[in-house]
């Protein structure tokens, strides 16, 4: 049984029920248990009876991601090659909807752009980013850009729209090495309501993504929800639900969790849901807590002074000098963004402030390197 069918198993409301409804004890005994944590325990963690017990958790995070990782933070940049986008999701700045201007990079544009990237820092370590326009920049253009970059870096993540299996076989064979895919929220009731036309408002085919890329035999699977639209403390929990079900049927696969919350962008919507600091940093000492060994990145969405406080404490990964356009890095000029980033420091500032922290860079896929 795939996730799509295991997830009716889960209600929405019982489980925000259960985790308002944890005490302290129960954040007791998930804190000093000595084997591998359920996701009752999870949601004992993220739940508001653990918010005095943030300090403890931070030490156990840093302690149990040390052992782990070591002190060292994997330093990726993205790049965008389109915000051409046929989906109507009313959080993002890439809404068919939007009056912006679109744009797909030709061949030429992507290695401007990757000039400029090696300009700015050692990367190697590139995420590919695109709208979901199927016609115009399917998986035709989005192989023929995994291979344009391949002989510039060591390490090449893809963020597009869903694929069939035969789809990321083919990348995988092209020098794909890792696939992020958000869900955005795993409430089935409401998903409609923040995409409702498009690709995107399939709700089981999106979330049949991440066992197509499974079978396909994707050596990394990242997963996210967006903070903003629904009970994050819900999302968090079911997307530990569906991490434990990936690594249980694809144990095979290394796996990444991202935290983004929502920024300004092109458009209207504002967050249904707001999350303090203390909140997010709590969500990432649990998932820590809960899975030593999964990956976590914040994207430059968050602040200098987060990001650089989470660094000891529990990320694995950062992206730095980050543009969210097409074009960005040197062929356009900022005017067509998917959201609007917060930290907007050089690499080398990054660099510098993560080795202030006693800690090293690592530019390329460390799993990869050893390979």
């Amino acid at each position: 049984m795939i996730f799509k069918e295991l997830i009716n198993n889960y209600d929405w409301d019982e489980i925000k029920s259960r985790i308002n409804g944890k005490t302290t004890a129960d954040v007791e005994i998930a804190l000093h248990k000595n084997r591998l944590l359920d996701v009752d325990d999870f949601m004992a963690l993220i739940s508001p009876a653990a918010k005095p017990y943030l300090e403890p958790m931070a030490a156990l995070s840093r302690k149990y991601t040390q052992q782990r990782f070591g002190k060292t933070i994997q330093f990726y940049v993205p790049l965008y090659l389109t915000n051409s986008c046929i989906n109507h999701c009313v959080y993002c700045g890439f809404n068919r909807t939007n009056d912006i201007r679109r744009i797909i990079l030709t061949d030429e544009q992507v290695l401007k752009e990757i000039e400029a990237i090696k300009k700015i820092g050692d990367f190697q370590h590139i995420l590919l980013v695109t709208g979901e326009n199927p016609r115009d920049a399917g998986i035709d253009y989005i192989d023929k850009a995994v291979r344009l970059v391949k002989p510039y870096f060591s390490s090449i993540s893809i963020e597009v729209q869903p694929l069939e299996v035969e789809d990321y076989k083919r990348l995988n064979d092209s020098g794909m090495n890792a696939v992020y895919c958000y869900q955005e929220t795993y409430n089935k009731r409401d998903y409609k309501t923040f995409h409702p036309k498009g690709m995107k408002s399939k709700f089981d085919w999106r979330l049949d993504a991440f066992d197509r890329m499974g079978q396909a035999g994707v050596h990394k699977i990242g997963l996210g929800v967006l903070i903003g639209l629904e009970d994050w403390r819900t999302d968090a929990t079911m997307m530990a639900y569906h991490l434990r079900y990936l690594q249980k049927t694809y144990w095979q696969t290394k796996y990444s969790i991202s935290f983004p919350r929502m920024r300004p962008h092109e458009g209207s919507f504002n967050p249904n849901v707001t999350m303090s600091d203390k909140e997010l940093a709590q969500l990432i000492f649990a998932f820590r807590i809960f899975d030593h060994d999964v990956e976590q990145c914040l994207s430059t969405r968050e602040s200098k002074s987060f990001r650089d406080n989470m660094t000891t404490l529990g990320i694995t990964s950062l992206s730095a000098g980050s543009k969210t356009d097409p074009g960005g890095y040197a062929v356009y000029k900022r005017e067509l963004e998917q959201f609007a980033i917060n930290d907007d420091r050089s690499p080398d500032q990054v660099l510098a402030a993560v080795k202030s922290n006693g800690y090293e860079v690592v530019w390329k896929d460390w799993d990869l390197s050893l390979q």
